[in-house]
């Protein structure tokens, strides 16, 4: 595919070399963007901010967004600009593990798991377009997970939010596309309720650190780098994303109440409670932990299953996976937020 830059913007001047200004690269999935209204905004903005004429990268389904990065660092991008849903958000960040290039968010997903995390602006274009050429750079962690697969085959991906293997990762596998398209996170409602009709309990065998071997049976383990969801649930409520320490959380509910103990700890203690002074003082004298929710924390995360389980990385199905190992890259990625922030 081929780059394409907008027109330098009525009275710009073209005189300073462009070696001497930043360039941006957009990498966009053309399903759930608007390019014209993108490019408008990007020409107003990386004129008035002194950079050069940004470059335009097309996704597809076969590259979600790795490869035509890795095109637009060899261009010389100093910043690319994810114009898609999480799984595109992941592929950009994948590729610009290790670079001196900062990633710049434009959320056009249901979920904008990175950005919620980040508490940017998540429906409104001209505010996003304008803290990448004009915000500042923030260093965050990256997750590496190496994955094995049941032929023995293995690769390694990324991910900037987190990574679950068991019941999360099935619900994943069984959403409905079309449903979602629809109706964007109802349908993992749908998902939900077909992946509890299975026995959805594995064996693992973990290490974390250097704790040595332990043994776990568990619905869900989720491995997080950050800890919102969408409609405002807190997983994680100590994650931080900056810290070069993962948040770990295994579920395992025994039953209806077991269940019913999760969505009482994550949706109302974590996701309403922590939220004021008020609820946490609530929290620090009444609050216990449950057997349902096993909590931890660590720079490195070693699983073996008992079974090749469904396998997911912020929010996408990845397949099936009989070992994982996860580590922390500290500050791996740079990201562009408000500059007042």
């Amino acid at each position: 595919m081929t780059a394409t830059s907008p027109a330098p913007a009525e009275g710009a001047s073209t005189s300073e070399p462009e070696t001497a200004r930043q360039t941006a690269a957009v990498v966009y999935n053309p399903i759930k963007v608007d390019l014209d209204a993108i490019k408008t905004a990007v020409e107003r903005h990386e004129f008035s901010n002194g950079w050069a004429p940004t470059k335009f990268y097309e996704t597809s389904k076969e590259d979600p967004g790795g490869e035509v990065t890795k095109q637009a660092l060899a261009a010389g991008a100093d910043m690319v600009i994810a114009a898609g849903g999480d799984g595109t958000v992941r592929a950009v960040a994948e590729a610009l593990q290790g670079t001196d290039a900062s990633l710049a968010l434009l959320p056009s997903g249901t979920g904008n798991l990175l950005a919620r995390n980040l508490e940017l602006s998540l429906d409104n274009l001209d505010d996003s377009i304008a803290t990448a050429f004009s915000g500042r750079d923030r260093d965050i962690d990256l997750g590496v997970v190496d994955i094995e697969r049941e032929d023995g085959s293995r690769e390694t991906k990324a991910f900037v939010v987190m990574a679950g293997v068991g019941l999360d990762a099935k619900m994943l596998a069984n959403t409905n596309d079309e449903l979602k398209k629809r109706v964007g996170w109802l349908a993992y409602v749908d998902a939900i309720a077909r992946a509890l009709r299975d026995d959805n309990k594995i064996d693992v065998r973990y290490e974390l650190d250097d704790g040595g071997r332990k043994t776990l049976r568990a619905h869900t383990i989720i491995v997080g780098n950050c800890g919102l969801l969408p409609a405002n649930i807190m997983l994680l409520p100590d994650a931080a994303i900056d810290d070069g320490i993962f948040d770990i959380v295994a579920l395992r509910p025994e039953g209806f109440f077991g269940w019913l103990q999760i969505w009482v700890k994550i949706v109302w203690e974590n996701g309403v409670l922590r939220r004021t002074q008020v609820g946490r003082r609530i929290l620090a004298a009444n609050s216990r932990e449950v057997r349902t929710l096993r909590y931890n924390k660590g720079k490195k995360l070693v699983l073996r299953l008992d079974s090749p389980q469904d396998f997911e990385i912020d929010g996408d199905s990845v397949g099936k996976a009989v070992a994982l190992r996860a580590v922390v890259d500290p500050g791996g990625l740079t990201v562009r937020v408000p500059a007042d922030s």
